[in-house]
């Protein structure tokens, strides 16, 4: 048995499939994982998530900002209409309601307490433990499976507090807490979150740093596997490791085999503006 761990596919389903070829996946033994942002840009997101729901329980994934975006548009438009093609297609699909009752199960982290490995979308902020993190990720886990999503979506993008406090309560608190597990790049020593900002390090502002650049982050005695960030770029090292190589920017779909930390890379499908 291996556990394969993929980076943003963002609807690239040629390359997952492709990528799956490559390491010889055997889903009757193998496990996959990814890193969130299934759909989304890439022309293919309904392929992908029909070859990744039929998985079964051999596939894990956290959720990303795009998915986060389709389950928005799946409650925000029951018979359609959204002006986003590709999620559109989604939404009329015969099997729609099975593919979003599977996705919105999905969770923001995925812990693996044999693998000392935490994977989430975007990152985590200084003052979160792996428990922390866990649990706040739930606090939003819960909402959305339940009949609370609604005006969870319609707060998202409402103003949102930027610093994170243990004492925030309510909907200002969960939003942050989803807005750190799949939006954060850069934020300052005190988890104060950067907004907007995709660039590589280097072109933030100097108070901020990457956020597991910090000294005093938590979770610095586990590996944090994590995607999101396509300026960043793969990069693999001891406690962090990247895995969003672009695929939807002309870049590469990347798989790590986490036993042995190994890499597979096919090109990407689709070219965009790089980081546009």
């Amino acid at each position: 048995m291996a556990t394969y761990i993929v980076g943003d596919i963002q609807g690239c389903c040629d390359a997952l499939q492709r990528l799956l070829e490559k390491i010889r996946f055997d889903s009757s033994r193998d496990e996959l994982w990814c890193t969130g942002d299934l759909v989304n840009r890439g022309g293919q997101s309904l392929e992908t998530l029909r070859l990744l729901e039929s998985l079964g329980d051999r596939f894990h994934t956290v959720l990303g900002n795009h998915d986060i975006f389709l389950l928005r548009e799946h409650w925000r438009l029951p018979d359609g209409g959204s002006a986003n093609r590709e999620i559109d297609a989604i939404l009329r699909a015969p099997d729609r309601e099975q593919l979003m009752n599977w996705l919105q199960g999905k969770p923001l982290a995925h812990w693996s307490e044999s693998h000392r490995v935490l994977m989430v979308h975007a990152g985590v902020v200084p003052q979160w433990t792996v428990e922390t993190t866990l649990s706040c990720a739930a606090e939003v886990e819960r909402v959305l499976q339940s009949d609370k999503r609604g005006k969870f979506f319609s707060k998202m993008n409402k103003n949102w507090v930027r610093r994170w406090d243990d004492g925030l309560t309510g909907w200002r608190r969960r939003r942050l807490i989803s807005n750190i597990l799949t939006l954060l790049r850069f934020c300052d020593q005190n988890g104060k979150i950067l907004a907007s900002a995709s660039g590589p390090p280097g072109s933030q502002p100097p108070a901020y740093k990457p956020w597991f650049k910090h000294k005093n982050r938590q979770t610095r005695d586990v590996t944090v596997v994590f995607g999101h960030w396509a300026a960043l770029g793969l990069r693999v090292r001891k406690r962090t490791i990247c895995l969003d190589s672009g695929c939807v920017w002309g870049g590469r779909l990347t798989a790590l085999r986490l036993e042995d930390r190994r890499l597979f890379q096919v090109p990407g499908t689709y070219s965009r503006r790089r980081f546009a």
